[in-house]
């Protein structure tokens, strides 16, 4: 009997979007307390072409050759001794920072999402960090209460859109920061445009924000700061704008550590940075519940993360291109399943495999600014 194809994909060394590889790699077998899941579809994250080009702290210390890919939706296909609750052929999402861009791959069975039946694979994978980010954002960190005025930047971003659909359930009063091009899709999400290229967010709101969401870090988080009413609060999670600006990581972390200097400043205004991996590392429990709860809304057609387009392993570097270029008006997802639109033979699909009704251009996707990319690098 011939073993199942596991294909991955590598980095070899840091760098550019050419230096990622697709290769085969050995079938990995599960361990005691582990599973192996036939990965169904892996989010492709501006987050991975930090982890790429070496400017990701939580990876830092690891040297390439490894595999890419943060996060998965899979199918059980393998299960290991003393793993109980879960049987061959469910569906499980989880968390990885690396390792998910690949056909096969082994999880703690103890760290697995049960993903509901019926539910799109490429859409829950747009959950795992991103939406899962928002949602931790408003309700784990900021607390948010009802009617609160609230300013996302990045808007258009995977996780600023999040932002914007979760707070207006949460009942906020919201402003979205883009470029221009964005505005239509920004108050289809329920916000008021905040257009970069001419308006001034410091003074949008006369008597300050009550709560600020910021992924990008131009100025390194200042003009955010000031944009709070006294006793306000800067959520910061990402710092796409040093990134952009060709900063050293250790200038960026420098911004990170000032932030929580800024709460002796006269005001009682406070900032802080949000880590999606330190919050689940404190807080594993939450991790589990608070994905439990989008995938219920996702199952019940609440909300309708939009994925820009499912991508085949074999044009998974240029997928990084496009996210490094900015404009994306959705995610990108990875599904191992699909053949390369190269191909000219018709590929049968395994069951579970991403469906691509979506392989049309991608509106807005010329260069774009930091605040297009922002909130696509939690830490």
């Amino acid at each position: 009997m011939i073993k199942p194809r596991n294909r991955v994909v590598q980095l070899p060394r840091y760098g550019g979007p050419g230096e990622l590889e697709v290769v085969d790699a050995p079938l990995p077998m599960a361990g005691r307390g582990e599973v192996r899941v036939r990965v169904l579809a892996s989010g492709l994250e501006y987050t991975d072409t930090l982890i790429r080009r070496h400017l990701y702290p939580q990876t830092a210390s690891r040297r390439p050759p490894f595999v890419m890919g943060y996060d998965l939706v899979g199918e059980i296909d393998q299960l290991g001794a003393g793993v109980s609750g879960f049987q061959l052929g469910d569906r499980v999402a989880d968390m990885t920072v690396l390792g998910s861009n690949a056909d096969y791959r082994t999880l703690q069975a103890s760290d697995l999402t049960p993903v509901p039946a019926g539910v799109d694979a490429a859409e829950a994978a747009t959950l795992v960090l991103s939406w899962m980010t928002a949602y931790q954002l408003l309700h784990r960190a900021a607390q948010v209460r009802r009617a609160q005025r609230v300013l996302v930047h990045g808007a258009a971003g995977a996780v600023g859109q999040a932002l914007l659909v979760l707070g207006g359930m949460a009942g906020l009063e919201l402003w979205g920061g883009a470029d221009g091009r964005h505005a239509a899709l920004i108050r289809e999400l329920g916000a008021t445009p905040v257009n970069y290229q001419h308006d001034d967010f410091v003074r949008v709101v006369p008597d300050g924000f009550d709560v600020v969401f910021d992924g990008i870090g131009e100025d390194g988080y200042r003009r955010s700061f000031a944009a709070l009413k006294p006793g306000g609060l800067l959520c910061a999670y990402g710092y796409s704008a040093g990134v952009q600006g060709q900063q050293r990581m250790l200038t960026m972390l420098m911004w990170i550590a000032r932030l929580y200097l800024w709460r002796w400043l006269p005001g009682g205004r406070r900032a802080f940075f949000y880590s999606i991996n330190a919050m689940r590392l404190r807080h594993p429990a939450w991790f589990i519940e608070d994905l439990k709860r989008l995938l219920g809304l996702l199952a019940s057609g609440a909300i309708h993360p939009r994925v820009a387009e499912r991508i085949p392993l074999d044009e998974v570097a240029e997928a990084h291109r496009r996210l490094e270029a900015g404009g994306l008006e959705g995610k990108l997802v990875l599904c191992p399943d699909l053949p390369s639109r190269g191909d000219q033979l018709p590929v049968r699909r395994r069951a579970g495999a991403c469906s691509r009704p979506d392989l049309r251009p991608v509106p807005g996707a010329a260069r774009g600014t930091a605040a297009d990319r922002a909130g696509l690098c939690p830490s």
